[in-house]
């Protein structure tokens, strides 16, 4: 896929409220691909590619996130091929494991 690749971290209370599963769902209704995990230190991260303005609004979207879910911060930097193939093969938008 073309487009610009972002790397977002998201914190405050994003654990344990559905937020992995309401980014996945979110991200694949909007074209994009990428990963979403959880980190040990308690925020969210995401790396997110596709056409620009999509990506965009899917970070503005990440300060929202779920009902059940209280977004203290969310942190948006470039992010690079390399990041997005952490994503498992095969997959356009994977849930990966807690690093």
């Amino acid at each position: 896929m073309s487009g610009v690749i972002r790397q977002v971290t998201i914190s405050g209370r994003v654990q344990g409220v559905g937020y992995r599963a309401w980014v996945e769902d979110e991200a694949v209704s909007r074209g994009l691909e990428g990963w979403v995990r959880n980190r040990r230190d308690g925020s969210v991260e995401a790396v997110f590619c596709g056409p620009e303005d999509v990506v965009s609004g899917m970070i503005a979207a990440c300060d929202r996130g779920p009902v059940s879910a209280r977004v203290g911060a969310v942190q948006a930097a470039s992010g690079s091929s390399d990041l997005l193939n952490l994503r498992r093969a095969g997959e356009r938008f994977s849930v990966l494991p807690t690093l």
